[in-house]
């Protein structure tokens, strides 16, 4: 049985490359492409594929919102993030949108194909770059517990440390893939649990804690 696949990628060279790829290869079948998220999400619903080849940035809707939705409605669909982004901020937010699998657009067609067929079967695949920031990030870190803020979350210290270095909300959201609402809610969120009044109270005491990079 062969694996239905969909592209999903705004550039039209690199989708007709992938496109190629999967018609090429015996043990996949090519379904549609889609230049951007929500053409991706449409595209599920009509066909039901069993991966799906996720860019991350695309117009009107991310890859990342656009597999959170996908994986919301059919979550036997296998998605596969394929991009040239591989800061931490990227991979996680990929992982907890319930991607299966993080690739580099740089890998080799053969490790391309063989997270294909490995994210079909069911497995979480993520290629040697992204699988060492993993591994990174699941090691024990004895300064998560010494933290200044210990009554912050871990995504409103995200974004104090943001705040720190002088962000504005519509670069944070746009940094954390984010909606500036979500921002805007996290931010008073700190505003409050660290009874400060301004941004400006916010920045001087983070600095002081050694965020921010002013």
């Amino acid at each position: 049985m062969t694996i239905r696949v969909v592209v999903a990628d705004d550039h039209p060279v690199f989708r007709s490359g992938l496109r190629t790829l999967v018609q090429e290869s015996p043990d996949l079948s090519f379904v549609a492409e889609a230049a951007d998220g929500e053409e991706a999400i449409a595209l599920c619903r009509e066909h039901a594929p069993d991966v799906v080849l996720m860019d991350i940035r695309m117009p009107r809707t991310s890859g990342v919102e656009a597999t959170r939705r996908i994986v919301a409605e059919q979550p036997m669909v296998g998605i596969l993030m394929l991009t040239m982004l591989e800061d931490d901020t990227s991979v996680f937010a990929a992982l907890r949108a319930g991607a299966r699998g993080y690739v580099l657009k740089g890998a080799a067609p053969d490790e391309i194909l063989r997270a294909i067929v490995a994210v079909a079967a069911g497995e979480a695949l993520f290629g040697p770059v992204v699988a060492a920031k993993i591994a990174t990030f699941l090691q024990p870190d004895a300064r998560a517990t010494s933290h200044p803020f210990p009554s912050l979350s871990s995504r409103e210290r995200d974004i104090l440390d943001r705040i720190a270095s002088g962000r504005t909300n519509t670069a944070i959201a746009e940094e954390l893939l984010l909606s500036e609402k979500t921002v805007r809610n996290n931010v008073s969120n700190i505003f409050a649990k660290r009874h400060a009044t301004d941004r400006s109270q916010v920045i001087i005491k983070a600095r002081q804690a050694g965020l921010g990079n002013p």
